[in-house]
């Protein structure tokens, strides 16, 4: 049995938080310059691209975030069944325990950082809870005897236009492309192109939703599924969505999308769920193994 502190927990989340919200990957910087060179055939998309470049080139160096919406921080949680976790400031140590750590690394990360607060603690009621907590915490359990947190900051322009759909079996791949296409469409300006788009196929509606977000964080973006036929899937739908001509900033172009990502999982003989998870250009991670 490997124990991990708490503080150490608390230490690490605050650090991502303001690692995400300052550095954009390597992979999505390149994949814009890529874009802009090669892909982008608007004048204007063509200079948007350049300056969201430069924007997120300049982030890091200014110490300032890279979109002013810094989002509700999304936390995914791999922790190994030999893990245990010891807070000296609880009765016992526990699955609380962590969670704990989590929400106080993530508001020592958005206060500590100068990052806005977007949380509120009602959806009806809408009070500011200053500190951008509580996150949203996805928990896995996985053999071996290590923790890895990913700090996903994520805003609201491009997460208000995502969707789930609850197809039927019958309207098979068709319809799973039908729907994709059809929220990117309806998205138009609002969830901030060019885009990363996420979609999860099978499971549960709520399944869906999450495999949808997780496709979000795969790296390098860009990278096809591993099973071939997915990989098609993914190839035609950006084909699809780019030919819609939304292009950078929603101002028309080749660029609507620099990548589809689908993940999928088996379902019930009766459904066929889809999900639809966009992410605009800040499209934010960091993380960590301890």
């Amino acid at each position: 049995m490997r124990r991990i502190e708490a503080a150490t927990v608390t230490e690490t989340v605050a650090r991502l938080c303001r690692e995400a919200n300052l550095h954009l990957g390597s992979d999505m910087l390149e994949a814009l310059r890529r874009a802009a060179g090669e892909r982008e055939e608007s004048p204007i998309g063509r200079s948007i691209l350049d300056q969201i470049v430069a924007n997120a080139e300049l982030a890091p160096v200014e110490g300032l975030p890279i979109c002013q919406d810094t989002g509700i921080a999304v936390v995914m949680v791999e922790i190994g069944q030999d893990v245990h976790i010891e807070d000296s400031c609880a009765s016992t140590a526990s699955l609380s325990s962590l969670e704990r750590a989590i929400q106080e690394g993530v508001r020592r990360g958005y206060t500590g950082g100068y990052l806005r607060a977007s949380v509120v603690d009602d959806p009806f009621l809408r009070r500011n809870t200053a500190d951008n907590t509580p996150a949203v915490v996805h928990y896995r359990i996985v053999p071996g005897d290590r923790l890895r947190i990913v700090v996903l900051p994520k805003g609201a322009g491009a997460e208000n236009m995502s969707a789930v759909r609850m197809l039927a079996p019958s309207d098979g791949l068709d319809g799973v492309l039908d729907f994709v296409v059809e929220v990117v469409d309806r998205a138009g300006p609002n969830a901030c192109p060019p885009l990363v788009v996420g979609v999860g196929v099978g499971g549960t509606m709520e399944k869906a939703a999450l495999l949808a977000k997780e496709a979000l964080l795969r790296q390098p973006v860009g990278r096809p599924n591993p099973k071939p036929h997915l990989a098609a899937v993914e190839a035609e739908l950006l084909r699809r969505i780019n030919d819609l001509g939304i292009g950078p900033q929603g101002l028309g172009g080749r660029v609507t999308a620099l990548a589809v990502h689908l993940e999928t999982y088996p379902c019930h003989i009766a459904s066929l769920p889809v999900a639809v998870n966009l992410q605009c250009h800040a499209n934010r991670h960091r993380e960590a193994v301890l």
